[in-house]
């Protein structure tokens, strides 16, 4: 491990605080709203989840890129985190799989980062201020011009159009037995691969495709995906969900969870600071069992809004009572908040693929 004892970088916060260390990937300025993630692993799923655009993520655990980077691990082929604050930076992986070194891969993609100061503290911080907006700069910037800086910016709105593909793909599963359409607000590769190794054809498509193009698909299911952002800055995807209830089983996670929710008419509201990590304990209210699952999101679905719809909270979140899943049976659909296609993170929640698969096969045996 070879340490560079100049502190080159600085990161300032909204409510004045500021963190010195050394900067590794990308230079140049960049302001993330900033929030912490709690997994020991899975850096490389996290720097490459579409769901992190525009934040800088603390890695709560103290060392970081000791296993490099490879090339089977990417959960989209051009990550868009804005930022990854670490304590310790490994620059030198031992990894047999490693072909890059984290730093390596950040600089290529526009991505910066700062090594070597007190995530502990700074994990602490935003605990107790909430997620707020950072901008991590040179060391000679000043409070006031920082500050300035932050004030000045906008909150960008167009995360999902930024991550979202421009053009549907298809990929041929095992088996095969049901084509599922997939909404891509910000997919993950491993829901892809999971979908696929459940015997479904997926069909992805744009983000902003409208519901009568989605159904001339002749889909037996429509997936909505995971992605960056606040729900209510894609009502287009939940007008287009409002029109398919009721046609075809439907299938949310994370911010498709969300959309799902707005689109039966529930309200959606800013956590303080979000769920990252990948040991949330979850109860299933449908057996009452606990399921130890991996987040990462922003948002969540209002507890009371729900009571006012269709829907009926089937996940609750053990930390804070969160909702965590929601359903609607006679209309076969529903949605998670947590990700069960565990990249990275546990296997408990690996289920819910099942549980669409048997929704689209009761479907078409009804059909």
């Amino acid at each position: 491990m070879k340490y560079q004892p100049n502190r080159d970088r600085r990161i300032f916060l909204e409510n004045g605080s500021v963190y010195e260390g050394r900067g590794f990937g990308a230079d140049g300025d960049k302001i993330v709203e900033i929030v912490f993630n709690t997994s020991p692993v899975g850096y490389q799923e996290i720097l490459s989840d579409p769901s992190y655009t525009d934040q800088g993520v603390v890695m709560a655990y103290p060392l970081i890129g000791n296993y490099g980077m490879n090339d089977d691990d990417y959960e989209c082929k051009t990550p868009t985190v804005g930022a990854m604050i670490v304590r310790e930076y490994n620059s030198e992986p031992s990894n047999f799989r490693s072909t890059e070194t984290l730093g390596e891969v950040m600089k290529r993609f526009g991505v910066v980062g700062v090594s070597g100061i007190d995530t502990r503290k700074l994990v602490r911080e935003i605990r107790e201020f909430g997620s707020c907006r950072a901008l991590i700069t040179s060391a000679d910037t000043d409070i006031p011009t920082a500050l300035a800086k932050m004030k000045a910016a906008e909150i960008p709105h167009d995360a999902v159009s930024r991550v979202s593909r421009t053009v549907p793909k298809h990929y041929i599963g095992e088996n095969g037995r049901f084509h599922v359409v997939a909404v891509d607000c910000g997919m993950k590769e491993n829901i892809v691969r999971s979908f696929l190794k459940h015997g479904c054809d997926l069909t992805v498509v744009p983000w902003d495709t409208p519901a009568d193009i989605i159904l001339s698909l002749k889909p037996d299911g429509v997936f909505l995906s995971n992605g960056p952002g606040d729900p209510a800055d894609v009502p287009e995807v939940a007008d287009a969900v409002r029109r398919m209830i009721g046609k075809v089983p439907i299938f949310g996670i994370c911010l498709g969870h969300q959309i799902l929710s707005l689109a039966y008419g529930a309200k959606t509201y800013k956590l303080k600071f979000g769920h990252r990590g990948g040991n949330h304990p979850v109860k299933n209210l449908l057996t009452g069992k606990i399921e130890i699952t991996s987040q990462n999101h922003s948002y969540a679905v209002d507890a009371d809004s729900i009571n006012h719809t269709p829907l009926t909270v089937t996940h609750l979140n053990l930390l804070d009572n969160t909702v965590e899943g929601v359903e609607c049976a006679k209309d076969a659909a529903f949605g998670v908040q947590y990700h069960p296609e565990s990249a990275p993170g546990p296997q408990d929640s690996a289920y819910l693929f099942d549980r669409f698969t048997q929704l689209m096969k009761e479907a078409k045996e009804h059909a």
